[in-house]
C-alpha cells in the first residue's frame, strides 16, 4: 500500500529486480540501480523473465513487492495471484475498490484494503508519481502509456531503465489499433494476460487452478445454452449522464472487455454498427428500433449509478417505457469492463442469469449500494469455496 514508501529518495531502488530487454522504438532499457530496501525482500525464486507484447522479454530476479496498476483488471489479478497488498495505485480507488470488493464479499478470506491506494490518473499519468512511488513492475501498457499527455516514448524508457520495467496490454481490450510505432503489437484474451501477469508473481499453479474453474464455468454454461434462434437480444449499455442518450458497446467483438458477454452467446442488435471507437453514441429512437429483450446496464453493480434511478429514467421517458427490456423489467446491472479474473467469474455467472434464468437460475435482483447476491449453493455456477481455497492459498498442494 502507499505509505512512506512513496516518499522514498528516488535514488533508492530494489536491486532484486532487474529489467530486460524491453522492445522501445529498438531502444534496450538497462538494469535498475543498487540500493537499500525499506522493507523485507520477496522470496527469491531466481532470475526469470517475462514476455508480453509490447513491451517484450522482461527480466527479474525475484517477485516484485510494490506493483503500480492503472486498470483494476491488473488489480483483481493480483488479488487472485495472493499479491493483492502488493499494489499501490488503481484507477479511481473508491470505484474500483467498492465494486471488486462486492464480489470478493462472496469469498471466505478474500478481501482487498483499497481505501489506501491512490489514483495515478487523478491528475494525469506523472513521470514524477512513478518516481515517487518506486514500484518494481509496473502492470501497465507502455504503449498505451506513450499516448498520454506529456509522455513520450524516451520517457517510457526512462522510467523503465531507472524505475521498473512495464509488463501490460491495453489494446488488446476491443483489439483497437495501437498507436503508430507498435506494428508487431500482439492481442491477448483476458485469461492469457493472466497467465502472464502470474508469471511476473511466479504463481503459475494458483493462475491454472483458476484457470480450470474458469474453463469449466464457460463450458457448463456454453453446455446447456438454448439453440440460438431463441437466445435473446441484448445491448450492453449506459444512460447517459443526462438521461438522454446511451452509450453502448457491443457484446460479442474480440477483446477482454467483452470476456463476460462473450461467452453468452446472446444477439447484438448493434453487432454490424460501426462506431469507429471503443462505444458509440444511441438515441432513443435508436435503441427503441433495436428493442433489446435485455438491457445490461454497464457499471451498474458500481457505486457511479444507482440502478433505481436508471429504471426510473427509463420508465418516465415516453420512448425509453417502450421498451421491451423496460416492459419486461429486465433491466439488469452489469459489472465493469476493466474485469480481472475474479470479477470475470461472478459477472458471467450474473449474466447468464440475467439473461437465461430458465436455465441457471434467475438473478436473483440487486440492491443499490448491496454486495453480489448470496446465492444458494445448488444456484452458484462455480465453487466459492474453491475460489477461495485457490486464492488465500488454502488449495496449494492439492
Amino acid at each position: 500500500m502507499v505509505g512512506d514508501d512513496a516518499t522514498r529518495t528516488l535514488t533508492t531502488r530494489r536491486d532484486a529486480i532487474t529489467c530486460g530487454a524491453v522492445a522501445l522504438g529498438g531502444a534496450l532499457t538497462g538494469c535498475l540501480g543498487g540500493g537499500g530496501s525499506a522493507t523485507e525482500p520477496a522470496e527469491t525464486t531466481g532470475s526469470y523473465s517475462v514476455t508480453m507484447s509490447p513491451a517484450g522479454s522482461v527480466g527479474f530476479e525475484s517477485v516484485p513487492e510494490r506493483v503500480f496498476t492503472v486498470f483494476p483488471q491488473y488489480l483483481d489479478m493480483a488479488v487472485a495471484l495472493g499479491r493483492g497488498d502488493a499494489v499501490n495505485t488503481v484507477y479511481v480507488p473508491e470505484m474500483s475498490g467498492t465494486t471488486m470488493s462486492h464480489y470478493y464479499h462472496r469469498l471466505d478470506g478474500v478481501d482487498l484494503a483499497w481505501d489506501g491506494l491512490v489514483d495515478p490518473l487523478s491528475d494525469g499519468l506523472s513521470k514524477e508519481h512513478l518516481y515517487a512511488l518506486d514500484s518494481d513492475v509496473h502492470l501497465a501498457d507502455p504503449a498505451w502509456a506513450s499516448t498520454q499527455t506529456n509522455w513520450s516514448r524516451e520517457d517510457i524508457a526512462e522510467i523503465a531503465d531507472q524505475v521498473a520495467p512495464w509488463v501490460g496490454n491495453f489494446y488488446s481490450g476491443t483489439q483497437a489499433t495501437p498507436p503508430d510505432g507498435y506494428d508487431d503489437y500482439d492481442y491477448y484474451s483476458l485469461w492469457d494476460l493472466f497467465g502472464k501477469v502470474a508469471q511476473v508473481f511466479q504463481e503459475q499453479e494458483r493462475y491454472e487452478a483458476l484457470a480450470r474453474v474458469h474453463d469449466d464455468l464457460v463450458s457448463t454454461i456454453q453446455a446447456d445454452l438454448p439453440p440460438a434462434e431463441e437466445r435473446p437480444t441484448v445491448v450492453r449499455s449506459t444512460l447517459a449522464a443526462d438521461g438522454s442518450s446511451f452509450y453502448s458497446y457491443h457484446l460479442n467483438k474480440p477483446g477482454y472487455w467483452l470476456a463476460d458477454t462473450r461467452p453468452l452467446g446472446a444477439h447484438d442488435p448493434f453487432d454490424d454498427a460501426d462506431w469507429g471507437g471503443l462505444w458509440g453514441t444511441v438515441d432513443y429512437e435508436t435503441m427503441l428500433e433495436a428493442d433489446p429483450d435485455v438491457f445490461l446496464h454497464l457499471w451498474g453493480l458500481t457505486p457511479n449509478y444507482q440502478m433505481d434511478e436508471v429504471r426510473q429514467s427509463l420508465e418516465s421517458h415516453e420512448v425509453g417505457s417502450q421498451l421491451a427490456a423496460v416492459e419486461n423489467d429486465r433491466v439488469y446491472p452489469a459489472g465493469m469492463r476493466y474485469q480481472g479474473p475474479i470479477m470475470n467469474l461472478f459477472q458471467i455467472e450474473m449474466g447468464a442469469k440475467q439473461l437465461y434464468p430458465d436455465r441457471f437460475g434467475a438473478w436473483p435482483g440487486y440492491e443499490d449500494g448491496d454486495h453480489y447476491p448470496e446465492l444458494p449453493e445448488d444456484e452458484q455456477l462455480f465453487d466459492r469455496q474453491r475460489v477461495a481455497d485457490i486464492v488465500t492459498g488454502r488449495a496449494e498442494g492439492e
